[in-house]
């Protein structure tokens, strides 16, 4: 078979993976058991890909139950999608959709940000003084950028002075590529950073070294520009035989790696960029520095006593159960998503695993008996290594790999079917997600 047929088949092969999954998952809705009648009061904070998924989930399964999202954003953003625009691939309007538009009916959204939760009185204040009580309240509301932790750092250099940081949105992944292409044009030193603080899709800050190297080898051409990976810890992925692996492909493809380099200023006029390292400061030069902030709970949560006490302590994750998701305080409080304190599960695959578990224990809760659900922290990362290349690294909290496609998907090899996964399977499953259906 020639390559033009083995890559339709293959196209095909991938499509039909994820139209069956989301088939799949659509059958077991419907397949569902009869709606229940409740008049419980749900407040669901945040309309990301958690709260959105979630808030559906409930108005398919319940009837006659208040459910109310409360979140100030009109506009929905495709996470997943920041890393193709931060390369060239997509445009930013790729990732940014309504949020109005993914909500069913029997859904009610307050366009206000949550001001205050009170765990105690079982109230949430929105920025607009409106107060809700709630029967039961899902935190969803992702994290913040800490990007002020940064000294002479700002999003308005975005764009320019070699800077880019794709995470801060899509804006703003639009004007990294536009440093970055200008980099990989030109060719001189590129700086990747990764924060040391917990952070959504920890592949990302390796997915953007990857594809700026992979852009610069064939723009500017090999020799003429040098990359370094700064990670914030002694490993460059929690799970240590994808760890070994980044390694190998680094060493391959003469990406330097400085271990224990957290970022700690920026001096965009002389292009310099300081880091904090067990042996002091370290200041390295740059010619594009793509700078990942410090990760964080919104100070909503980190105000409403429903945090961690110990772990965690200057980032505020919420304290739950990592198998159920309920807190282990408040019962009729969840987390999803980012702002849940688990050891792992900051992707939207792992929102897609995460939402079955805590429907099923607020159900089982309205009706008065024991959830049965667990979530064992499973994470996906398309980890892209080139444009039209990819691992699908797949993995739960003991770092066990967990392959979808076994015998089918190598995870630990660079795939165009992997690639295919990141670019069309996944939006479709992203998609059914938040329509409550996978």
């Amino acid at each position: 078979m020639d390559w033009k047929h083995d890559s339709l088949a293959s196209r095909r092969m991938i499509l039909g993976l994820a139209a069956g999954a989301v088939a799949t998952a659509s059958l077991g809705r419907s397949a569902m058991a009869q709606r229940i009648k409740t008049k419980a009061r749900i407040v669901i904070i945040g309309a990301g890909a958690a709260g959105t998924a979630i808030a559906n989930r409930l108005a398919l399964r319940l009837q006659d139950a208040t459910i109310t999202v409360i979140d100030g954003r009109r506009n929905h953003v495709y996470q997943p999608g920041l890393s193709l625009v931060a390369a060239g691939l997509r445009p930013a309007a790729y990732v940014v959709s309504r949020t109005t538009d993914w909500l069913l009916p029997g859904v009610t959204l307050i366009e206000e940000p949550a001001l205050a939760i009170d765990p105690v009185a079982k109230t949430v204040a929105t920025a607009g003084r409106n107060t809700l009580p709630y029967d039961y309240l899902i935190v969803a509301p992702g994290l913040v950028l800490d990007h002020e932790a940064i000294e002479g750092f700002s999003l308005d250099l975005v764009g320019s002075n070699g800077i880019g940081a794709l995470y801060a949105g899509p804006e703003y992944a639009a004007r990294t590529w536009a440093a970055a292409s200008r980099f990989a044009e030109k060719g001189g030193v590129g700086v990747f950073t990764r924060p040391a603080t917990e952070m959504k899709c920890a592949g990302a800050p390796l997915k953007h070294t990857f594809l700026i190297d992979d852009i610069a080898s064939r723009a500017v051409g090999a020799g003429r520009y040098k990359i370094t990976y700064a990670a914030s810890a002694d490993s460059l992925f929690s799970v240590p035989i994808v760890s070994e692996k980044v390694r190998m492909l680094f060493d391959e493809r003469g990406i330097k790696a400085s271990y224990n380099h957290v970022l700690k200023a920026v001096d965009p006029g002389r292009r310099i960029a300081t880091f904090t390292t067990p042996t002091g400061d370290k200041e390295l030069n740059y010619d594009y520095l793509h700078v990942i902030p410090p990760q964080r709970a919104p100070g909503v949560i980190r105000q409403s006593g429903l945090s961690w006490a110990e772990k965690w302590k200057d980032q505020g994750w919420v304290e739950v159960d990592q198998a159920t998701l309920r807190h282990r305080r408040f019962p009729e409080v969840f987390a999803l998503g980012d702002v849940a304190g688990v050891p792992k599960g900051k992707t939207a695959a792992s929102v897609k695993w995460q939402v079955p578990v805590v429907e099923d224990h607020l159900v089982a809760a309205i009706q008065g008996r024991e959830g049965t659900q667990t979530f064992n922290g499973y994470t996906s990362c398309p980890l892209m290594t080139r444009v039209g290349r990819a691992m699908l690294v797949e993995f739960d909290y003991k770092s066990n790999l967990a392959p979808s496609f076994p015998g089918v998907i190598a995870p630990l090899e660079e795939l165009w079917i992997s690639w295919l996964m990141k670019e069309v399977a996944l939006r479709a499953t992203y998609n059914a997600m938040l329509r409550g259906k996978a």
